[in-house]
Parts: structure tokens; sequence; C-alpha cells
């Protein structure tokens, strides 16, 4: 199974579309990546990092993923 990153997983529960589907959130993602301006580079490429990862999983994968948002970063050094 691929890794996602912190971030990655953020924005995929940000964008998971209401059918809940890996497809879905592919077809989300693509449409926000839309009105991105060209400056806006580094969200770009998490876009472009997390729907790679997206098409190269299975349904049955994508499915075992919990996509609910974490707003604890393990880089952050406070406690739960």
């Amino acid at each position: 199974m691929n890794n996602f990153t912190f971030e990655e997983m953020n924005l995929m529960c940000i964008y998971k579309s209401e059918d809940g589907t890996r497809q879905g959130l592919i077809e989300s993602l693509d449409e926000m990546r839309g009105y991105l301006a060209a400056d806006e580079t580094e969200l770009l490429a998490l876009t472009d990092a997390a729907v790679e990862k997206l098409a190269g999983m299975t349904d049955e994968e994508f499915a075992d993923l919990e996509l609910y948002p974490d707003f604890y970063n393990e880089d952050d050094d406070y406690e739960r």
C-alpha cells in the first residue's frame, strides 16, 4: 500500500467525495487543482503526489484508509 504523508492524508480528508470512492476523490482533487494558480507550487505538488498514489492503489486498499482529519502533526512538540 502507498504511504501517504500527513499533509496528503489531510488534503484527502478535505476533498473526499460524497460517494466515498477512490475515483470520486481523484476527481475532486483534479477539480480543485484546476482552480490553483501557477504560483501555488506546494499545493500543486501535494495534490499531484496524492493523486498519483491514489491512482496506483486498488479500491480495496483505499477502503482500508481512515480518512478522518488528524490535526496533530507528528512534528509538533506537544502531546495530545
